[in-house]
């Protein structure tokens, strides 16, 4: 269902020149069920480090009913998506989907975990970042942390508008959306983007789902290290990218999840970084199923356990459901 309304949905753009930005307001024609339509907001008026050409956005089916992804993203987007007043307590979570860097899964690890995130009163934003392209970006390594810093940053300008605290926003990633989320918490300081307000891009805490993590080759994922790095990049630029290595004592609190059997992303690119995390000090909270491999979103059918408890615990004890 959810991919049927994506892809019938309408689009109207309104350009608000007092928020810099255009949105885009989802109207949904309606099937069976009453849908509340989300607002989207284009990240930039410009796409900064972009060339020149065509929207080729395309959405692909899933392998199971109400997965969908896209592919061919060069238009980044926000869609927000908040929770009832008398529910809010001033966190929000940006999301960010995972696909490899190849496509972006969007209903699983996006929309159904923005819901989830509403009941427990966090605002959630969806975050549609650009897939690495040649053809679409001047430096396609840097786009999609462009596209996230400039989550961030919005999320910061914007706080009152949507009932969010500026010092509890989080950033969530599941794999390669984990390798994105995971470089949000420990490059924030080089920013990629214009910040002339000098806002923080620092994210005050990480969930992160599966991640990959390290770009080396005893257990990085290669799929995602080609796609953002080329086929054959400099050591240096390996290690950069390798976020086990860019841990500092200043990297943000981490909810880590992954599973032991995962075959496409290695559970030790979990544990290097719970590794990097302890050996600054930087509170981290870790959990492995020994089955579910990878891929399976908010519902890990191979155990009775529901990680999103656990993750609804951890923002409890951290302070981060207090109204």
């Amino acid at each position: 269902m959810e991919k049927d309304f994506y892809i019938i949905r309408m689009y109207i753009y309104i350009h608000m020149p007092h928020m810099k930005k255009t949105l885009f307001l989802l109207i949904p024609i309606f099937l069976t069920h009453m849908v509340k339509a989300q607002q989207v907001l284009s990240l930039y008026d410009a796409i900064p480090n972009s060339r020149p050409s065509k929207d080729k956005e395309k959405v692909d089916s899933g392998r199971r009913p109400g997965y969908y992804s896209l592919s061919f993203v060069s238009r980044p987007t926000l869609t927000i998506y908040l929770p009832l007043k008398e529910k809010a307590n001033g966190t929000a979570v940006i999301i960010c989907p995972g696909g490899g860097y190849s496509h972006l899964a969007m209903a699983h690890e996006g929309i159904e975990v923005a819901k989830k995130l509403n009941e427990m009163g966090v605002a959630a934003f969806v975050l549609k970042y650009r897939l690495p392209s040649d053809g679409t970006m001047i430096n396609k390594e840097i786009g999609p942390l462009q596209d996230a810093q400039r989550a961030i940053q919005l999320v910061r300008q914007h706080a009152g508008d949507w009932g969010v605290k500026t010092d509890r926003i989080g950033i969530m990633g599941f794999s390669a959306g984990g390798h994105l989320a995971s470089t949000a918490g420990t490059h924030f300081i080089n920013a990629v983007i214009d910040n002339k307000d000098k806002i923080s891009l620092r994210p005050d805490f990480m969930i992160l789902l599966y991640p990959v993590i390290s770009f080396s080759d005893s257990i990085g994922h290669t799929g995602s290290r080609d796609n953002l790095l080329g086929q054959h990049p400099a050591p240096e630029k390996i290690k950069e990218y390798s976020n086990e290595w860019q841990v500092t004592a200043r990297t943000p609190p981490a909810f880590l999840v992954h599973a032991g059997d995962d075959h496409t992303v290695p559970v030790a690119n979990t544990l290097h970084f719970y590794e990097a995390l302890q050996h600054n000090e930087v509170p981290a909270e870790l959990h492995i199923y020994p089955h579910g491999g990878h891929g399976f979103g908010m519902h890990n059918s191979a155990t009775k356990d529901d990680w999103m408890d656990r993750l609804k615990n951890w923002l409890d004890i951290n302070g981060w459901l207090e109204r």
